[in-house]
């Protein structure tokens, strides 16, 4: 089998393509690149440096020969430095229908933590990647979400305490669907307080699916579910209009349900 070449994501398909390495190559990361890539589910892992961007061709350059993984974009570029994954199963949560465990009630209850959306999406987005390694938020990955936030993309959480950041969240939102790409807690719980508002806010804003991506306890516990990779492609391909989430600050104390 040749070499898979696409010229967009537009023309890309995942198709029956393995859940368990990249599904294709790309280096583009400009803001058009990720945006369309984030519409057909793709989720970037640029390489930090040229030691990993090297282990992606040692990995993989035998599947990329066999057409099994992907070249996309130009051929003049070295695709090697971003990877690209579709995970099958997805991880996903239902926007309304978010678990908060009893402790966190308890806290949200009797505390006095308050969140904003899109207030400080840089802050947001350097928290989420500090201390990390190796980072996938690269310096140029993070300009690009930088300028899908300013063009109303991508949206940040952040949860607050007094006039201290103590969590947040961020992502890209595709019509119904919201990526949850990064998070952080400077205090406890912080992190799930973000999850939480970010539903809520998109919820209200007429979204339904946050895309959790990747299987992890912590989310579970929040009530993420694995759905089938073809359905949440299906779900992505029905909408792909911006949707605006209310900035208002609100007291994180609502998130709790009545009783």
């Amino acid at each position: 089998m040749p070499v898979s070449h696409y010229p967009d994501w537009d023309s890309f398909e995942v198709g029956s393509r393995p859940a368990d390495r990249p599904v294709a190559f790309c280096s583009d990361l400009s803001p058009e690149s990720v945006l369309g890539a984030y519409r057909h589910g793709l989720i970037p892992f640029p390489a930090a440096d040229e030691y990993v961007r090297s282990i992606h061709e040692f990995r993989h350059e035998q599947d990329v020969a066999d057409g099994v993984i992907a070249i996309v974009g130009s051929m003049d570029e070295d695709p090697y430095w971003a990877a690209w994954w579709s995970p099958d199963p997805r991880l996903v949560l239902e926007a309304a229908n978010i678990h908060l465990g009893r402790n966190l009630r308890k806290q949200l209850r009797r505390g006095d933590e308050w969140t904003t959306a899109n207030a400080a999406f840089r802050r947001v987005a350097d928290e989420c990647r500090a201390g990390r390694e190796p980072r996938w938020l690269t310096d140029t990955l993070l300009e690009t979400m930088v300028q899908l936030h300013q063009e109303g993309w991508a949206h940040s959480i952040e949860v607050w305490r007094d006039e201290e950041l103590v969590g947040g969240a961020f992502g890209i939102g595709t019509g119904c669907v919201l990526s949850g790409d990064s998070l952080f807690s400077r205090r406890p719980n912080a992190a799930r307080v973000a999850v939480a508002d970010m539903a809520a806010r998109f919820t209200q804003a007429g979204g339904a699916l946050i895309d959790a991506q990747w299987d992890t306890p912590f989310l579970r516990s929040m009530g993420a579910r694995l759905i089938p990779r073809s359905r949440y492609l299906s779900v992505l391909a029905n909408s792909a209009e911006r949707r605006e989430l209310s900035r208002e600050p609100l007291p994180a104390r609502r998130l709790v349900p009545a009783d």
